[in-house]
């Protein structure tokens, strides 16, 4: 028993304290998490103008977060454009303004209070098509869309709402961060899921915690929102602070970038 209680502490320590320590340094070290009121929101140009790309397009976009909270956690959001319109359209779902979800507060691709965003996910042309009507009706229907209702920790927050759009677009088959926390917030009551892949199923407390097992998202162990795990498919490690450690995850089924 003292022999199974010290490699569980072992690999807590390994798998979970370690990592978050190491993030926590590189935040001292880099000093970029202050100064949020000035920081940089401009375009980083992964999108073109509408103008000469008239094709729909659908991204996810996933940057670290504001100020301390960056050690641990990403904020994603989701960016489309159908065919021939003239501007993007970005929702966001933030613990500020009128209502938590947020339309067109920000650049489609802008910067995250000076952080570069990385893409989750990307479709173009007819495939993009083919989602907005899903995509659409999964942001006007979330339930949690009151003043108010935002919680950044154990959710709903930013990656709830964005999970909880793919989770009705089973077509984006993409995987959000490890550091994506909130993700697993069971935003519907559901506590025991498939995953938006449908090759596994999630187990979530309330988002607290929970297990991820399927082929597409990996193996993932949630312990108080942070997750540490392994992909199968994409051999990597997954880590807390640190994110994706190996191959590169995909970027959906219609990958343009990357």
């Amino acid at each position: 028993m003292m022999s199974f209680f010290k490699t569980g502490l072992f690999l807590f320590v390994l798998f979970y304290l370690l990592p978050l320590g190491i993030a926590a340094f590189r935040y001292c070290v880099d000093g970029t998490g202050t100064g949020w009121r000035t920081a940089d929101r401009s375009s980083i140009g992964l999108l073109p103008p509408p103008a000469r790309n008239p094709a729909a397009v659908v991204r996810i976009f996933s940057a670290q977060t504001v100020r301390w909270r960056g050690i641990f956690a990403t904020h994603c959001w989701i960016v489309f454009k159908p065919n021939s319109a003239a501007s993007y359209t970005r929702y966001d779902y933030t613990a500020w303004g009128e209502q938590p979800i947020r339309l067109n507060g920000f650049e489609p691709d802008g910067r995250w209070f000076g952080r570069k965003p990385d893409v989750v996910f990307t479709a173009d042309g007819d495939a993009a098509a083919a989602l907005l009507p899903k995509i659409q009706m999964a942001i006007a229907g979330y339930a949690w869309c009151n003043p108010g209702d935002y919680r950044a920790w154990p959710g709903p927050n930013s990656n709830t709402f964005i999970a909880a759009i793919m989770d009705a677009v089973p077509e984006i088959s993409a995987v959000l961060p490890p550091t994506a926390i909130g993700k697993d917030f069971p935003y519907d009551d559901r506590w025991l899921r498939p995953t938006a892949s449908g090759t596994g199923f999630r187990l979530t407390f309330g988002g607290y915690g929970g297990l991820t097992l399927a082929w597409t998202e990996g193996i993932e162990i949630n312990i108080l929102g942070a997750v540490a795990g392994f992909d199968i498919r994409l051999p990597a490690l997954k880590l807390p602070g640190l994110g994706r450690l190996g191959m590169r995850s995909s970027v959906g089924r219609f990958p343009l970038f990357r």
